[in-house]
């Protein structure tokens, strides 16, 4: 039953003279378990038996051995196979099945490269008997090994299933070479190191600046929590929408701007660190982020300002009658009236009103304006 408790081992491995030492009373309990569903649950069982066993014994000080468990999903694949005289089942990888489709574009079965058509067995599991799984290192050669983890990370939550598809592999490359052409244009038209732009210091923002930091630190925000609890493939679309908020970014050439893109960028590579190591290393470099915040693995985390999140004005959805007819913009801090008068001022309100009066106004705080004609 060594398998029940070799992990406190580790906490004290050079130790000779017991099972277990002060190096479990500093490592011990596990903050995290992380095993696929078919050995977690027996070795939980054992492990949290033999561990109660040994608090018995006075061994260790502690009634648990791992405070928090999460089983990851299965990776599926396609499976073909072909039948023998005896009704045995020979299996035929994936990448090697041209599939045939029904009337109704489903899979009903495939065709083999060698000549003879297969049987469809749906999808399953990969395993080494279905033939079906993919070699990592087929995906490094192509891609880099930075697409690879994105895919598999992006594609579903960590604890659910995951569906391979080879076409999906392309968009998650296709990401990582926007991340990296972003940062290749920006070195291109800066004057000096993009990062210099930004130094934490006193910045004056202008609108546009200040809509995109309000984008960019609501999504760490996000983040943030997603990796507390671990919800990767939110993380990784997170990444997307920095990016998407940088490139839709249109600079003055204000300092102002530039800033703004510099902290945006640098938290966006920060964030991606541990998705894709590789290529947020080279960026964070080739722009100058190092030399004030030292290389990104050490770089300390980014943190949400406050008063980014702060808007000067916000959006309001205008209803007339309970029907959404489109949005007014008023200063964030308005008054009841100060809304009211801008949505009975507002173009789209006097053309379907018609010059009929208001009968009542009705504001819901930070979300909407309803008139009633």
């Amino acid at each position: 039953m060594d398998s029940s408790w070799y992990f406190m081992r580790y906490c004290d491995p050079k130790n000779d003279q017991a099972m277990v030492a002060e190096g479990a009373d500093y490592w011990m309990p596990m903050d995290q378990y992380i095993g696929g569903v078919e050995h977690a649950v027996l070795h939980l069982l054992y492990a949290r038996f033999w561990t109660k066993v040994m608090r018995d014994m006075g061994l260790v000080k502690f009634d648990e051995p791992f405070i928090k468990l999460m089983t990851q999903g299965m990776v599926l694949n396609q499976i073909y196979f072909r039948r023998d005289e005896k009704g045995g089942k020979h299996y035929y990888p994936p990448s090697e099945v041209a599939p045939v489709l029904d009337a109704q574009g489903h899979i009903v079965g495939g065709t083999h490269a060698e000549g003879g058509t297969l049987e469809y067995g749906g999808v399953g599991k990969m395993g080494k008997s279905e033939r079906n799984g993919v070699d990592p290192q087929d995906l490094i050669d192509k891609y880099g090994a930075d697409t690879a983890r994105l895919y598999t990370m992006f594609t579903a939550p960590p604890e659910a299933s995951l569906e391979w598809n080879d076409a999906a592999v392309e968009g998650s490359y296709r990401f990582l070479r926007r991340v990296w052409n972003f940062g290749v244009k920006l070195a291109a038209d800066a004057s000096g190191p993009v990062a210099n732009a930004w130094t934490g210091g006193k910045v004056e923002f202008g609108k546009n600046a200040k809509a995109l930091r309000l984008e960019v630190h609501s999504v760490l925000k996000q983040v943030d929590y997603d990796y507390q609890r671990m919800q990767y493939n939110t993380v990784v679309s997170g990444a997307m929408k920095l990016l998407n908020a940088l490139e839709g970014f249109k600079p003055d050439g204000s300092q102002g701007d530039k800033a703004a893109v510099a902290e945006g960028l640098g938290i966006l590579l920060r964030v991606l660190y541990p998705v894709a190591p590789h290529l947020a290393h080279e960026v964070w470099q080739a722009l100058g982020y190092s030399a004030n915040l030292g290389d990104v693995l050490d770089a300390p985390w980014p943190v949400v300002d406050d008063a980014a999140l702060q808007q000067d004005e916000i959006e309001l959805m205008l209803q007339i009658n309970g029907k959404l007819r489109g949005s007014i913009r008023v200063a964030a801090d308005a008054d009841k009236a100060t809304i009211e008068a801008a949505a009975l001022q507002c173009e789209v309100f006097v053309k379907l009103a018609e010059g009929a009066a208001p009968k009542k106004v009705i504001v819901v705080p930070g979300r909407l304006v309803n008139v009633v004609v």
